[in-house]
């Protein structure tokens, strides 16, 4: 809401004023392109409704009396597209489509899971929207972006036309439809799924609808293997900080070059061709048709917007959000903590035919790697280049790194916050890494206020300090490593540099841009160097959980080269050096000179 236009440009905007109208459009796109995508999940006339909304805005704006009240005009103006919509599909219902074929920047939810990187309970119920009915899937919109901090609860009754009782009561329903769309999506998600439950959908088509939303919610209710689902259910409002805003879809998303290489502008290009068109306002030509590039960091409200003029030859890149991180490693069979006993090798596996070591070329300052205890480790940190590495600890005792190869320690978590400890990571070197993942319950599990508390111990060693490394959302307003950063400065802590994981689980050639884009985001909001200390391609909860090796190969190469390319990323590190055991789908090595066809890759980068 903060980042939204205020009143004074709404005044201007009515006067003709035409920075005043792009400003308009620019802010309060990803609000009306949210309330429609939501309510209207899974359609592609979702463009349209929105293109609509707003040229009846412009169109109407001389006729504003309050500009205090935009945006609950705005919202009413939304929500009455979207009914003429819904009536329209009623008198002529089409076929949705099948939810396989979909492409995620089609569909409104598989759009929120990927660019708000969403994961465990949030995840569950994005997709829990799904099985609402009609109805409230256009009061979830709204009372989403309530829960959010969006909308308040007089602009929903504005905009639905409910009083305030009517309001509050139609909210308590869609909520208990929500909390049973949930326990579906749970149950259907179990593995192995119930056996009894397999017989009951066996009919299914697979289209969530009310029907077998209620037939699978009373089998979880009388299911022993199933009940569970219900269990310890967060409440949805405490899921919804910061997953509010989207921008329009990647149908309209443009690739434009720049000199750092390909660039993928998130542009509502289409919607602004097709207002200008309609509504016929000449006043926002330059930036609505050119390229309004409205982009939502993170899943947050801050908005950005680049315009390219006729003579300019680029624009600031527009950075994409992340595809959907996930919790690492504490999905894993792995060591997450300096305290946890090192796992024993798998056995070596081998191939039919033996592989040529390819030497590695000069080694990349930036390349590292996060390297856990197994045998040959030594052997392939020196093949693969690695300039430096780390092992989530503040000492490298079991995992010696050959010469020339730097190791840096780490502060894992709170309880490692000891003056044995600190002692022992400064008689490692001159940078010291902060708290991995305080956000994720598993890992560091810290609140802002405790990382806070202990980061001037720290920061007394004298080390240069690297930010703790979240899980996801570095660069959403509000988020964990926001409100640390923004604590931080206002008690005049030292952070140095920031940390950030990044997990992709759109395994296409599109994950590239994905992930560099999401770099970019972070590194503009807080504008310190980054070191990306883990990063890789896994899908958490959904199928298949690994890319191929090709898929893999893709990825590390134009991650790399862009990574290299950026100055201001100072080091990062794949996720992670064996190949050994649970980590054999994702690793780079099986052994001391055994790379995996991803361990081939990242031995040529840098």
């Amino acid at each position: 809401m903060a980042n939204q236009p205020d009143t004074a440009t709404v005044v201007a905007a009515r006067a003709g004023d035409p920075v005043a109208v792009d400003r308009l459009v620019a802010g309060y796109l990803p609000l009306v392109y949210t309330i429609v995508g939501r309510a209207l999940e899974g359609h592609a006339d979702v463009d349209d409704v929105v293109q609509e909304t707003m040229i009846r805005v412009l169109r109407n704006l001389g006729e504003l009396r309050e500009p205090e009240a935009f945006r609950s005009w705005l919202v009413a103006i939304t929500v009455r597209q979207v009914r003429d919509r819904f009536r329209l599909r009623n008198a002529a219902p089409d076929t949705p489509l099948d939810p396989d074929l979909r492409d995620p920047g089609a569909d409104f939810t598989d759009l929120a899971i990927t660019r708000l990187e969403l994961s465990g309970q949030r995840r569950e119920t994005a997709e829990a929207t799904r099985w609402l009915d009609e109805e409230n899937r256009e009061l979830l919109s709204l009372w989403w972006l309530e829960a959010s901090g969006e909308l308040t609860r007089d602009e929903i009754v504005a905009g639905t036309g409910l009083n305030r009782q009517h309001a509050a009561v139609r909210i308590q329903r869609m909520k208990a439809q929500l909390e049973t769309a949930r326990a579906v999506v749970r149950a259907l998600h179990r593995h192995p799924i119930c056996p009894e439950l397999a017989v009951v959908i066996e009919p299914w088509d697979h289209r969530p609808n009310a029907l077998w939303r209620k037939r699978i919610a009373r089998h979880t209710r009388e299911c022993r293997l199933c009940a569970p689902a219900w269990q310890d259910l967060v409440a949805a409002e405490r899921l919804l900080a910061g997953m509010a805003l989207l921008v329009p879809s990647s149908a309209v998303t443009a690739g434009l070059a720049s000199s750092s290489g390909a660039v993928s502008y998130t542009t509502s290009k289409a919607v602004a061709g097709k207002l200008v068109a309609k509504a016929g306002f000449g006043v926002a030509q330059k930036v609505l048709v050119t390229a309004v590039a409205v982009t939502v960091v993170g899943g947050g409200t801050a908005a950005a917007a680049y315009a390219l003029g006729a003579d300019d030859q680029a624009a600031p890149p527009a950075p994409q959000v992340a595809a959907a991180p996930a919790p690492s490693p504490s999905a894993l069979t792995l060591p997450p903590s300096p305290a946890a006993t090192s796992k024993s090798p798998a056995p070596r596996r081998t191939s039919s035919a033996p592989q040529p070591v390819v030497p590695a070329k000069e080694t990349s300052a930036k390349k590292g790697v996060g390297v856990w205890k197994f045998t040959g480790s030594k052997a392939a940190l020196k093949d693969v280049g690695a300039g430096w590495y780390y092992d989530w600890a503040s000492q490298n005792n079991d995992i010696p790194g050959p010469a020339g190869v730097e190791f840096v320690p780490m502060i894992w978590g709170k309880q490692n916050v000891t003056s044995a400890t600190l002692a022992e990571a400064k008689s490692e070197g001159d940078v010291l890494l902060g708290f991995n993942e305080p956000d994720m319950g598993g890992q560091a599990n810290m609140s802002v206020e405790d990382a806070l508390a202990a980061w001037p111990q720290l920061q007394a060693t004298g080390m240069r300090l690297v930010s703790p490394a979240v899980a996801y959302g570095g660069d959403t307003a509000g988020g964990w490593l926001d409100r640390f950063m923004t604590g931080a400065k206002s008690k005049g802590l030292r952070v140095d540099a920031i940390a950030l994981h990044w997990y992709g689980s759109d395994f296409s050639a599109a994950a590239v841009n994905q992930f560099l884009g999401y770099v970019d985001a972070v590194h503009k909001r807080y504008g310190k160097p980054i070191w990306i200390t883990e990063f890789g391609l896994m899908n958490f909860s959904g199928s298949p959980k690994y890319p191929s090796d090709a898929q893999k190969v893709t990825f590390i190469k134009g991650a790399t080269a862009g990574l290299e390319k950026r100055s201001y990323v100072e080091r990062y590190a794949w996720f992670g050096l064996p190949a050994v055991g649970d980590s054999v789908d994702f690793g780079l090595y099986k052994d001391g000179d055994s790379p995996t066809e991803a361990g081939k890759a990242y031995r040529s980068a840098g």
